[in-house]
């Protein structure tokens, strides 16, 4: 039965990636009505919509974790969409700015996150493979509990079990792919590897289970194929849903103009 079951697709991985997808580009294109374009209607619905931002794009990082386990070649996978996230923050970061958008940069958004969280996972993952899966998502849970309040400067919990880091971290944007950054440091997208890279880890231990076929077996029927198709093609849709939006509300924007 397990060796049926390692050979089916799990159809409940590409529906929850999917609609993880589908909730970031509504939020995206909120974001950018506010932000980009000053709409008040973006602004009412992004302050609507942002409570559940960190709940969807958990949901993408913790699938990414589990997918890693199933995949043949990480570093690969890791190498190809860091370039595709250093095109990313070229786009928003040089091209944007000369066309009027100042608030768009993207330093190290989800992209950058989930791509470096290849990379490591493919160099440690011969010593993740003698973790016990159980014990990794315990220990994976409890670091990034520890580490994440460390943008704001305390490793570990505010109060008497927390520890202030050194204020030198916080002078410089140099280490802010770590989650230390200065005042003036902005990113429209920001997804740190503290915390962020154990939730990815988490999802890596989940998907020892994933590879052995032993999910539950609701997980290996397709409920949605709207939701499996945006999860399938989640990478092309994220990378094609922002200039997409850029490009229809600034047309919206011009045809306001003209009224």
């Amino acid at each position: 039965m397990a060796a049926s079951r390692r050979r089916k697709r799990i159809h409940l991985l590409d529906e929850l990636r999917g609609l993880a997808v589908f909730c970031m580009v509504f939020y995206h294109a909120f974001y950018s009505m506010s932000i980009a374009f000053d709409m008040e209607a973006g602004t009412k619905l992004l302050n609507f919509f942002m409570p559940a931002q960190p709940y969807f794009a958990a949901l993408f990082i913790v699938i990414s974790g589990i997918s890693s386990r199933l995949s043949h070649d990480n570093t690969k996978r890791g190498v190809r969409l860091f370039l595709v996230a250093l095109g990313l923050t070229v786009l928003t970061v040089v091209i944007l700015p000369q066309i009027g958008f100042d608030r768009a940069q993207i330093y190290f958004g989800i992209l950058h996150l989930l791509s470096v969280s290849m990379l490591v996972f493919s160099l440690m993952r011969k010593a993740l493979d003698k973790v016990n899966p159980i014990l990794g998502v315990c220990v994976c849970a409890l670091l990034y509990a520890l580490t994440y309040n460390v943008s704001n400067g305390i490793l570990g919990f505010p109060g008497k079990f927390g520890i202030e880091l050194p204020a030198a971290l916080y002078q410089t944007n140099y280490f802010m792919p770590f989650g230390f950054y200065s005042a003036s440091f902005y990113s429209a997208d920001y997804f740190p590897l503290l915390p962020h890279l154990f939730m990815f880890l988490t999802g890596t231990f989940f998907g020892v289970y994933a590879k052995a076929g032993a999910f539950p077996k609701f997980s290996y029927k397709q409920r949605s194929k709207f939701l499996s198709f945006l999860g399938r093609n989640a990478l092309i849709i994220y990378i094609a849903h922002q200039p997409v939006i850029f490009d229809i509300f600034y047309v919206v924007e011009l045809i306001m103009k003209a009224i």
